[in-house]
Order: C-alpha cells, then structure tokens, then sequence
C-alpha cells in the first residue's frame, strides 16, 4: 500500500499538540526525529524529552488530500500561523516489517555467546545461543554498551554463581549469564515492562525457572550475587552506588555501563571505595567499568 508523507519542522514545546492533532486528521503513525544533530544521552527517571528543532513526521494513506488537513492545521494551532515550514513527500510501498526484520542479525560476543533473532538460523548450534527479538524494553546486543556487558559475562566462569541484572531491561544480560552457566539470575527493573519482557525472553530461552524478577520496592531484603551488571546511566550509578555496592559479596565482581567515556573517571573514582577498580574498556563513545569488591 503506498503512503504519502507530511513532514512538519516544529520544536519540543509544540511538538505533542502537533502530534496529536494530526492523529486526529487521519495521520497512522507519528514519529519524531532531530531537526538538527542534538543527542540526549541521560535524560531524567520518566521523562521523555524532545530536541529543541523537531521534526514531525506524520503518515497517511496515498489517497489522501492534504490541502484541507494543512489549513486545519494552520487553524488550529495558532504557533503554525507565524511559521509553517513543511514537506509532503510520495512513499515508496515496501514490506516494512520484513525491512526492519532484515536490518537484524546473529551477533558474536566473545568467544562463546552469540545473540540471535528469532527469525534467523543460527550460525553456530554448538554455541551459547540466546534467542532475542526487539521490543518494548532496551537491550538487544546492538547498543555498545550492551555489548561491553555482553563481552564481559562471556569471559567469566559463571558455573555455580548468582548474578544480578540491574536495570534488567529486555532481560538479555540475565538471560545470557544463565545461559552461560550461572546457578541462578535476578533481574531488578523499575518498568514492568521490562519485567514482563525479561520473563518472556527467559521462557523463549528455556532458562525462566532459574531467573527472578523484581520491581525495587519488591526485592527481597539482604540479596547479594557473586557478579552484579548494571547497564543504566551515569546518573542512576552515581546516585545508587551503595545500594548497588551492597548487592555484591565480598570477592563478587561488578560491571557497570551506560555510561560516556568521559564520565568513565568520575565512576571509577566513586565506587573505588567498595571495588577494586580495573582501567576503563571504550567501544565507540561508551565505556564498561568493571571491579572486584573488597572484603567488609
């Protein structure tokens, strides 16, 4: 089916009033994209912030007129009235499930692991093969530092030993701890979506009956692991760090991610007073830290 497009320069205060209306006018989808090159690495616990110049992008069956839907537009918004800078663009009909089913494939981490979409043959049987699709919660082994944390675990000998997942997203660094060996996993989130969606892919993986889920204020008190992995952000590990520290045994290792590499120093700085810190590992513009933790 072919689509036309409107695509409508606006900024982060009126972007959602855009938004809205244009899904009120017969848009399908919406979606917004950076009118310029401004990234937002940390934004704060639920908020979802827009870039000051964004772009709406709005889509709509190819039969539509978009005449009458600019005027309404233009009618109902007084802040289109100064300045009305848009494009109407033809879309192409593609398959665009089976598009974006192709952009995924098999990834290698380490020497062992391997990550792998549902939809794909796996490269190697004989491997460690955790099954994963995207979804709703953060973590498919694309994201650099998922794949720090990923290299990490696949170094360990996980055989016998707890691990906590903190901040456990897709549940993907659970799931592959546990399919690399580990006794048993806890996965710690504030989402329940990425609760819901961690015990799926633990199921899909066949490692469920060994993984247990929390929301924060439902963790058990005095829980300690062997090894401890936190993909979140700096923010969160600057502000949490004694909790997190008091989840680790004494001799348990700990590697934290989510974070620039230049905020890389200031971290290890701060949990050197539960850990001894190793030097920083780069990929790209992310940073792992990892440690041991020091007897109490």
């Amino acid at each position: 089916m072919p689509w036309i497009q409107l695509r409508i320069h606006s900024n982060s205060e009126h972007a959602d009033a855009l938004s809205d209306l244009l899904m009120e006018l017969g848009s399908v989808s919406i979606t917004f994209e950076d009118g310029k090159d401004t990234p937002i690495f940390e934004p704060k616990l639920g908020e979802t912030p827009l870039w000051a110049d964004t772009v709406v992008v709005a889509l709509f069956d190819a039969g539509t007129d978009l005449a009458p839907v600019i005027t309404e537009l233009q009618q109902q918004l007084p802040f289109l009235q100064e300045q009305f800078n848009y494009k109407i663009e033809q879309i192409e009909d593609k398959d665009w499930v089976r598009e974006w089913m192709d952009n995924f494939h098999p990834i290698q981490f380490g020497q062992r692991l391997w990550i792998c979409p549902s939809w794909r043959e796996i490269p190697d049987p004989n491997a460690v093969n955790v099954i994963l699709d995207p979804g709703l919660a953060f973590g498919t082994g694309t994201h650099p530092t998922t794949a720090l944390c990923l290299q990490w675990l696949d170094s360990l000998e996980l055989r016998d030993k707890e691990v906590i997942d903190f901040g456990c997203g897709s549940g993907i660094l659970a799931v592959a701890a546990l399919k690399l060996g580990a006794k048993s996993a806890i996965g710690i989130d504030i989402d329940y979506q990425a609760i819901d969606a961690s015990r799926d892919n633990a199921t899909r993986n066949q490692v469920v009956d060994r993984l247990s889920l929390y929301l924060p204020q439902d963790q058990p008190k005095g829980i300690q692991a062997d090894v401890l992995v936190a993909n979140i952000l700096a923010g969160p590990l600057r502000e949490l760090a004694p909790q997190i520290a008091s989840l680790v045994k004494p001799a348990g290792k700990l590697a934290l991610s989510g974070l620039l590499n230049e905020q890389a120093e200031e971290l290890r700085e701060i949990y050197s007073e539960w850990f001894t810190m190793d030097a920083p590992a780069h990929k790209e513009d992310w940073s792992r830290l990892t440690g041991v933790r020091k007897s109490l």
